[in-house]
């Protein structure tokens, strides 16, 4: 049977585009002019998947996302516009239990949807087997997750990563800076791309605001959105979030987020270890590459003073450095099945024989802090 899509959103011409692009793919398609046409086709159409605009009238995307999880949880792909409110928005509806998101083109949206066209399908493609907690559903990936391996999916998710990261807060030493002179350090590096956003609030906020160690974040997105996950990620966490910037020196006691549009890398200046933003390699397939940022870090830091850790995403980026420095000596851990919204990232690493240990989200910051502590 072909995947059942429901596309979403106000404007007929997306609505066009999306449809013939989607039906020429293969898919069932049905169409939903508001969040509260939405609700009703999820009863009746019961799609697979549903492709969800974010700004819409009567009832804009979150709200309409906010019930689909409660009342029929479904792979999501937002539609997003590429401005800050936009990045915002689309955060808040990862958080919700959105899976992916679509760049809403400007211009001529004919001409932007062609460009896209392949990233698009391939994205509904991907949703259509990600993990969506709540609902069994299409094959084994929908099977639910026990509450302790992470948070339920539901309208007071981010509220309740809120409270998670108000408890860790308490619980820990405020902000502070370490200098860098006189006291070696590790790094801790994270590869993640679809589902990332909300995996990342079930990890970080719960790494200690003392922790030695700096750790860098190559989260696939696009320019506009990794400032706006940094801004959010730092509401959350006791450790200090912000998008890197070159030449900017790493310090223990904080968070890295690789800036969408460029590959973040590990430099070398005099005796300091610093970030630098190099534009999108044309060799590597996905960015912030993943692959880049470790094999940099790796050639400038001992391998058992690094941890490498691979989250939920499509494809391999970041498989094959994370495979190699394992067996330079570094730990590795890649995101178990239990947990993961899209496997194909952890499992690469798991295939390649490149996973020290695999654990579920909830388990990772807590791997985090023994390594580090048995290292420094």
């Amino acid at each position: 049977m072909p995947l059942k899509v429901l596309v979403v959103d106000d404007s007929a011409l997306m609505r066009k585009h999306l449809t013939t692009l989607l039906k020429a793919e293969g898919f069932e398609v049905q169409i939903a002019r508001t969040g509260r046409e939405a609700l009703t086709e999820l009863s009746f159409f019961k799609p697979d998947v549903v492709t969800l605009d974010i700004n819409m009238p009567e009832m804009d995307g979150l709200t309409a996302l906010a019930h689909i999880m409660t009342e029929r949880p479904t792979p999501t792909v937002m539609v997003s516009s590429l401005t800050e409110r936009g990045a915002l928005a689309t955060l808040e509806a990862l958080a919700l239990g959105a899976v992916d998101y679509i760049a809403k083109p400007g211009g001529t949206i004919s001409l932007s949807i062609d460009a896209i066209s392949s990233s698009i399908v391939q994205k509904v493609r991907a949703a259509s087997e990600a993990r969506i907690r709540g609902r069994p559903g299409r094959g084994d990936r929908y099977k639910a997750v026990p509450a302790s391996a992470s948070a339920p999916v539901s309208a007071s998710a981010s509220a309740a990563a809120s409270a998670r990261a108000s408890l860790v807060k308490d619980a820990t030493p405020r902000k502070r800076t370490y200098p860098v002179s006189g006291s070696p350090f590790g790094l801790v590096l994270i590869g993640v791309s679809t589902g990332g956003p909300r995996t990342l609030e079930e990890i970080l906020p719960f790494l200690p605001a003392n922790l030695p160690w700096p750790v860098l974040v190559a989260q696939h997105m696009p320019p506009s959105f990794t400032a706006s996950l940094a801004s959010r990620l730092n509401g959350l966490c006791p450790l200090e979030v912000r998008e890197g910037a070159s030449m900017e020196e790493l310090r223990p006691g904080n968070i890295y987020i690789a800036r969408g549009g460029t590959d973040m890398v590990v430099a070398q200046r005099g005796s300091k270890l610093v970030i630098i933003n190099r534009p999108e390699s044309p060799v590597h397939t996905w960015h912030p590459s993943v692959e880049l940022l470790v094999q940099t870090a790796a050639e400038l830091v001992p391998a058992e003073k690094i941890i490498a850790v691979q989250l939920t995403g499509m494809g391999h980026d970041g498989a094959q450095a994370m495979t190699d420095l394992r067996k330079a000596g570094g730990r590795t851990i890649a995101e178990s099945d239990e947990t993961a919204i899209i496997f194909g990232m952890p499992a690469e690493l798991i295939k390649r024989g490149g996973a020290e240990c695999v654990l579920p989200s909830g388990k990772i910051a807590q791997q985090i802090r023994q390594w580090i502590g048995r290292a420094s």
